[in-house]
Parts: C-alpha cells; sequence; structure tokens
C-alpha cells in the first residue's frame, strides 16, 4: 500500500507545483487548488480506510470539529448568505486540509523521486529566469506573466525551498539555493527582501552546526535576524501604517490600514466566536457583500465598497476577526503545534532532519510575514506551501524508518 501511495502523492505533488504555482496565474485556471485538495483528500480517505482501525490524527480530529462549529455558528447567527458562508468555509479549511492530509498519510519520496522534483525545480527556475531577465528591459513583463510581482517573488521561493528539499543538503546545496532564492529579489518586493534575510541568516547558523535552543546567545542572535528584516521591509511597514495614520499613504494602501484598524473592534464586539464566516477582510465577504462594512463605515473606503473590493483581502490576519478571540488563539496555537512537531525531529540529530527543520522554519516565517499584507496562507501557494509543510513534518516524524527503495515499485 506504501508504495501506492507514495506513488499517487507525488504525481499530485508535481502537479499541484507544475499548475497551482508556477503556471498558476499563466494558465487562467482557478480551480487548480481545489482539484489539487479534493485528489489529496479522496487519497487521505482512502489511507483511513485502509488502515485496521480507520486511524485519524487527533488534530485532524480538532480542526474539523473547530470548523464545523464555525459553520454552524455563522449559519445561526446569519453571518451573510448560505452560499457566501460556504464557499468561504471551504477556503478557510482548505490550508489545514493541505497540511493535516499528508502529513497523516505520511509519504515518501525516494532518491530517484526527489532528483526528478530537482530537475524540475531546476527548469521552473531558469524559466522564472527568462521572466526576470526580460522585465529589466521590458516594461511589465514579469507583471503581464505572473499578475503582479509578488507572485513571481512567491514562486521562485517555492522553486527554490522544493529544490533544496530534493538535495542532499551540501554546502554547495545550500549556496545554490541562496543562488536560486536571490532571483525572487528582482521582484522588487520588500517582504521578500526580509524573508531573503531571514533565509540567509538561518542558514548561517545551520552551517555552524548550532544548537536550536533557547540559550541567551541564540537569543541574541534571533533578534539581530528580526532586527535586520525590520529594518529592510520597513518601507513597507512605513507605507501601511505609519502613512495610513499621518494621512501621506497612497488611497490603495489605506484600505489595509483601515482594516487592521477596525479588527479590535470586531474583535470587542463579537466576542468570543467572532463575526462568523464571509464577514470581514475576505474574498467571500466582498463578492457577497458583508454587512460589516457598512456598520463599521469601511464602505465608504476605496478598495473596500460594494461596488469596488479589489483590496478587501488583501490581507490575512484581519480576517481573523472572523474567528474571535478564541479563533486567532487557535490559529496560533497550530502553527505551535507545528514547530513542536519540527522540533522533536530536529532533536533526533539527523543532519537530513536539520536541513528538513530550517525549510520548516522558513515556510512559517515567510506565511508570517507575508499575512501582513497578503492573503497567502488561504490561496493557491498557500494550499500547496501547506501541502509541503505536511511532507516535511510527516518525513521529519519517519525519520527513523528506512526510506521505500526504487527497485520495489
Amino acid at each position: 500500500m506504501q508504495i501506492y501511495k507514495d506513488r499517487y502523492f507525488y504525481g499530485l505533488f508535481l502537479f499541484a507545483l507544475t499548475f497551482g504555482v508556477v503556471f498558476y496565474t499563466i494558465i487562467g485556471f482557478d480551480y487548480t487548488d481545489e482539484l489539487c485538495a479534493l485528489g489529496l483528500f479522496i487519497l487521505f480517505i482512502f489511507f483511513m480506510t485502509q488502515t485496521p482501525d480507520w486511524e485519524m490524527n487527533k488534530a485532524l480530529i480538532f480542526t474539523l470539529a473547530v470548523f464545523g462549529f464555525y459553520l454552524a455558528y455563522s449559519l445561526w447567527i446569519g453571518s451573510n448568505s448560505v452560499r457566501g458562508i460556504l464557499n468561504d468555509f471551504f477556503v478557510q479549511i482548505k490550508p489545514y486540509l493541505g497540511f493535516f492530509c499528508v502529513y497523516a498519510i505520511k509519504p515518501r519520496m525516494n532518491d530517484e523521486r526527489k532528483a526528478i522534483l530537482r530537475a524540475a525545480s531546476g527548469i521552473f527556475w531558469i524559466f522564472a529566469l527568462g521572466i526576470g531577465l526580460t522585465d529589466l528591459f521590458v516594461h511589465r513583463f514579469m507583471v503581464d506573466v505572473f499578475a503582479h510581482e509578488a507572485h513571481f517573488a512567491a514562486t521562485v521561493l517555492v522553486i527554490s525551498l522544493c529544490h533544496l528539499y530534493a538535495s542532499r543538503f551540501t554546502t554547495v546545496d545550500k549556496l545554490k539555493f541562496i543562488a536560486m532564492l536571490a532571483l525572487g529579489l528582482l521582484a522588487g518586493r520588500s517582504k521578500f527582501y526580509g524573508f531573503f534575510a531571514m533565509a540567509v541568516g538561518l542558514l548561517i547558523f545551520f552551517m555552524h552546526g548550532r544548537q536550536f535552543r533557547l540559550s541567551l546567545l541564540n537569543s541574541v542572535i534571533l533578534l539581530a535576524m528580526a532586527g535586520v528584516m525590520a529594518v529592510v521591509a520597513w518601507s513597507k511597514i512605513d507605507l501601511y501604517f505609519v502613512q495610513a495614520v499621518s494621512g501621506g499613504a497612497e488611497r490603495n494602501e489605506i484600505a489595509r490600514f483601515m482594516l487592521y484598524a477596525v479588527t479590535p473592534l470586531v474583535l470587542v464586539d463579537y466576542f468570543p466566536f467572532g463575526s462568523g464566516f464571509a464577514t470581514f477582510a475576505t474574498y467571500s465577504s466582498g463578492v457577497y457583500y458583508s454587512p460589516l462594512y457598512s456598520r463599521y463605515s469601511l464602505d465608504r473606503v476605496w478598495g473596500l465598497s460594494k461596488d469596488y473590493y479589489a483590496f478587501i483581502s488583501d490581507t490575512y490576519y484581519p480576517s481573523l476577526a472572523q474567528f474571535g478571540i478564541i479563533g486567532a488563539l487557535l490559529y496560533a496555537a497550530f502553527w505551535i503545534y507545528i514547530l513542536r512537531k519540527g522540533y522533536k525531529g530536529y532533536l533526533l540529530g539527523t543532519e537530513r532532519n536539520r536541513a528538513l527543520f530550517y525549510i520548516l522554519l522558513l515556510i512559517t516565517g515567510y506565511l508570517a510575514v507575508d499575512g501582513i499584507a497578503d492573503s497567502t496562507f488561504i490561496s493557491y501557494r498557500g494550499f500547496f506551501v501547506m501541502m509541503f509543510a505536511g511532507l516535511i513534518l510527516s518525513e521529519m516524524q519517519d525519520s527513523r524508518e528506512p526510506a521505500e527503495a526504487p527497485a520495489e515499485e
């Protein structure tokens, strides 16, 4: 069963990387991630039914119960139309299913498949390199291909992480990863500058074989890295928050600030479970226009109005107001759960697990920073990244068992 499970997951993983990340905006098919999510869920159900006791991860059961509660709660209070609530429900639960389904399946990727993934990542990077270099001479070429500079940067990031995952994590592989990742700097996004600084800093940390423990020296090093990231990303912090307060921001940047400004009010007014699905700072709350925007006078803000809501889902953290204080705490607990599991695998001491923990930290840092001014976590890119996180964590937990041999197939 392991052989077939690994084979089908690998095909799904490559499909999601190719059409759900690299060529997603190019082909213009918006349901690639939904198809991948459906395929992954079917694979999970098949796997679960083949276990003696229909084994299911307890954290997954808890997550499904939480989302089930919020779905019932949203329908009960009538947070939006039934269609809007259901649409937002599926969007919000998708990244969690991507992670937990893969983590429960525990697929293994042998050396042969990693070699193919490494080659595919290299080809995709060369494609991205061509786009990036052409953009230096052809105005807005990157935007014409990827729809936004941030999408180009995110694609380069995912490609580089996949290539590193499929490597042996030698010194050459580490340097190659940084070189590949540097391509994303052409996008000119401050968030990516901060992420790149974090990637280099953590790599130096791990290359020197330093034990990842909360000692005084390690804490100083991490604080210094955070300071560098803040300095690099200051232009965006100034743009989204400082200038918005002082009145110097452009009107397309005010929308983000206003969502953050109103978030505490929503959390207080709808304590403790929030305003419900499809009500605040999500795509569904714009399509099925939420009454909360007029209640808090946000319908007068350019980019958040009923006629033009293009910036309504440009952030992620404000959308946690839909789940209230309880939901925000559960979101934090989810990431603590992932990092604790990863750290336990890291403590096994193998070089491979050190590399995987490094990648897991980068994924966590990327989504943490990106959530300030983007909703990547619940986007098509977020779904693949969460699948990737599930793959990494499952391999770390399974590192003591021998890998599948290609000859068995």
